[in-house]
């Protein structure tokens, strides 16, 4: 490295006075220099690198600029100025791999971004794993539908309750953003239930019955051990029976179910909502998922069961978590804001999509 160092400086010495081929020429010198030696690098030697590359960017092209992007990108002591002056890059193919991922941005340096730059660097920073609720606010300012879109697909992304009601907002007039927002696990139970009040029946039916992925991959990040092994195939047959023979009874009721959730016997709650559903049990079957929650209360409030018995069925079903507070409030949201006629619609609607048919409209069922 020293004897690379003395060499350099000779070429710097001389950088000001060459053209842009002696610039480029200093500029890939100084890139393989820091990359070969990244992990052996004072924090004075970086800071030297820094200080060329810096310089530099202004003078060297675009399609060189890309390459160092991608590179410093993923790399924790990548120089801090060079990784600024790569993210303030009017070109977003420059700018846009340091805003995605590198670590040596500040938060003053990405908002500034966000006030002065283009739509384009805004969604290269909606793609950042984690972002605070200040920089989700700047980016909803300043930011047009395709970042509000990206902002909601993120789960790292973290919002005021101010960001999350102008999000709600605009998910009336866009039903992506809608649906996107409808899978969030940190949506608060106030802004899903005027989600919920704001949106066409089909768009609310999709969220409601849909996998969400970031459960699933919540879930599968705290299961340490051993995945989780596939849920045994069952047969429905005698449940079916049994449950069919209470109602004729007139004894399927929510004291019936509650008792059904309490002994862990699943196989006769799924007979059960798919009878008062009236819907097939491979269609209810999947609702016990831990990532299909909301198609669970769905279907409960389609069959006609109390919220204290719901309750019972989501806390009690097997193989999942426990339900998180702001699940749970989440859930009260859903139960409290469908009528019956819309539950029965949606449980229907998710039942068509489970077993590959067609839902006509709510209206076109009237």
């Amino acid at each position: 490295m020293p004897a690379a160092s003395s060499e350099l400086r000779k070429e710097l010495n001389g950088a000001e006075k060459g053209g842009p081929e002696h610039d480029a020429q200093v500029f890939g010198e100084v890139t393989d220099l820091f990359l070969s030696n990244v992990d052996r690098l004072s924090e004075s030697q970086i800071a030297a690198v820094d200080a060329v590359l810096a310089k530099l960017i202004e003078r060297v092209a675009a399609a060189s600029l890309v390459e160092l992007s991608e590179e410093l990108s993923t790399i924790e002591q990548a120089p801090r100025q060079t990784v600024r002056n790569l993210a303030f890059h009017n070109d977003v193919a420059v700018a846009g791999p340091v805003l995605r991922h590198s670590v040596c941005l500040s938060e003053k340096d990405l908002l500034e971004i966000a006030r002065s730059r283009s739509q384009q660097h805004l969604l290269a920073i909606s793609d950042r794993k984690a972002l605070n609720e200040a920089l989700t606010d700047a980016l909803m300012r300043f930011g047009d539908v395709s970042v509000s879109n990206a902002l909601a697909r993120n789960a790292g992304a973290r919002f005021s309750e101010c960001g999350y009601a102008t999000l709600v907002g605009r998910a009336e007039r866009d039903e992506a953003l809608a649906e996107k927002l409808g899978l969030r696990l940190d949506i608060p139970g106030n802004l899903l239930r005027e989600l919920i009040g704001k949106v066409a029946d089909v768009v609310r039916a999709k969220f409601l019955t849909a996998s969400r992925p970031v459960a699933r991959k919540k879930i599968q990040g705290s299961a340490a051990a051993a995945p989780a092994a596939p849920r045994k195939k069952i047969d429905y047959t005698k449940a079916h029976n049994e449950v069919v023979a209470l109602n004729r009874t007139g004894k399927l009721n929510d004291m019936t179910v509650n008792r059904f959730a309490v002994r862990g016997e699943y196989d006769l709650v799924v007979a059960a909502l798919a009878l008062k559903a009236d819907v097939k049990v491979e269609a209810i079957e999947p609702f016990l998922e831990p990532e299909r929650v909301y198609g669970l209360i769905v279907a409960c409030k389609a069959a006609r069961l109390s919220w204290s018995t719901t309750t019972m069925i989501v806390r009690n079903r097997p193989d999942c978590p426990p339900s998180t507070d702001r699940e749970l409030e989440q859930c009260v949201a859903i139960y409290e804001s469908l009528l019956l006629s819309v539950a029965q619609w949606t449980i229907r609607f998710g039942s068509d999509r489970i077993l590959g048919k067609k839902s006509e409209p709510i209206a076109a069922r009237k």
